[in-house]
């Protein structure tokens, strides 16, 4: 099969309490839910690796998906052309997934790699500032240190977003608690320089992650969606991906809120299959970054993981290779036909690479 093969979906009828304006949209993918395979991580001859993103659209060409956000770091203005080729012949949208400047240094960087991606078809792109705050940072200082170089680095990207007449989403990436990303957006008050919403992550932070699409939803130019379940431990809970539908989300109540607020926003499936990761909220270095966040919330979150608490977590380590690639794949087929048949997104016929389907 060759990059001009069509993709096939139909339009989903939907018996949901969802947007109209769903019908039409197709699940697009995160480049993480192929994490293993990607660049040769883990590959076989029956999963070659992803070594660029032409390997990639390739592969989830059959699947009915919509888009693809993947990195744009280190294309060349060859490979950006192939893959707006590719595209455009799949009938396939791109978003990119592109570093902030660190520096006033950096800025340069940012730019030719946005240019690359705009030349490739993406005009919206996806950033993330930091990581696990509880892991990463172990006193106020330091947090607020990396919040002021964060901000920083929105206001680098902002003039050259603008320029190039392209929108970034910064990621609630287990950084920042959904208020304190709101308010460094707002305060830079720029319609380029929006909310990539995830809406798993900040469970880690003990947010309510309904509060935290509710908070923004109004700032989102794309998304991460994902589904999760828990599991408690001694020191707090495991948190883990699951496929749509087998966790704890509310995620039609989330795409409606999404569609109020952007029309035009499109979804990408995060699903990682990967161990669970251990949120441990129960130990004080946890707290250092966190001096005004309530007992309430963790109160809240344990009763949630108590209540909601799953059977098995998903879980990869023993898994030979070909196992954990199968995995990997299963899943996102999972989630794929969750989207079609209980989100309202156009359903789908996934295809393995043998052009069969598969149910």
């Amino acid at each position: 099969m060759t990059r001009r093969t069509f993709l096939t979906s139909a339009a989903a009828l939907v018996a949901l309490p969802l947007p109209a304006a769903l019908r039409g949209k197709r699940m697009g993918i995160v480049i993480h839910s192929y994490w293993k395979r990607w660049q040769g991580k883990y590959s076989s001859l029956k999963s070659p690796p992803f070594e660029n993103a032409l390997d990639v659209l390739d592969h989830v060409r059959s699947f009915g998906v919509g888009a693809l956000q993947i990195m744009v770091n280190g294309w060349t203005g060859e490979l950006a052309r192939k893959v707006h080729d590719t595209c455009e012949s799949y009938g396939l949208k791109l978003e990119g997934s592109i570093t902030l400047p660190k520096n006033e240094n950096d800025v340069d960087r940012f730019e030719k790699e946005l240019r690359l991606g705009k030349e490739a078809g993406a005009t919206i792109f996806r950033s993330a500032t930091g990581g696990r705050r509880y892991e990463l940072f172990s006193s106020l200082e330091d947090f607020k240190h990396f919040k002021a170089s964060a901000f920083k680095s929105m206001q680098l990207a902002e003039p050259v977003a603008r320029r190039q007449r392209v929108r970034i989403g910064i990621e609630n990436h287990k950084d920042f608690q959904a208020a304190e990303l709101a308010e460094l957006l707002g305060r830079l008050s720029s319609p380029h320089i929006g909310a990539c919403v995830d809406t798993g992550n900040s469970m880690a932070l003990l947010e309510d992650p309904m509060h935290v699409v509710e908070t923004l939803a109004p700032f989102a130019v794309t998304t991460h969606i994902k589904d999760v379940a828990v599991q408690e431990t001694p020191t707090g809970f495991l948190l883990s991906e699951v496929p749509l539908g087998e966790g704890v989300l509310d995620l039609p109540r989330m795409f409606a809120l999404f569609e109020k607020h952007n029309p035009q926003i499109d979804y990408h499936l995060e699903m990682i299959t990967r161990d669970p990761l251990d949120i441990p909220c129960l130990k004080p270095g946890y707290w250092a970054t966190f001096p005004d966040k309530s007992g309430t919330d963790l109160a809240r979150m344990l009763t949630l993981v108590r209540e909601r608490k799953a059977a098995k977590l998903p879980k990869v380590t023993g898994l030979g290779m070909e196992e954990a690639l199968d995995y990997e794949e299963a899943n996102i087929v999972k989630c794929l036909h969750y989207a079609g048949n209980r989100l309202g997104l156009d359903k789908v016929v996934v295809r393995n690479e043998q052009g069969q389907e598969e149910k």
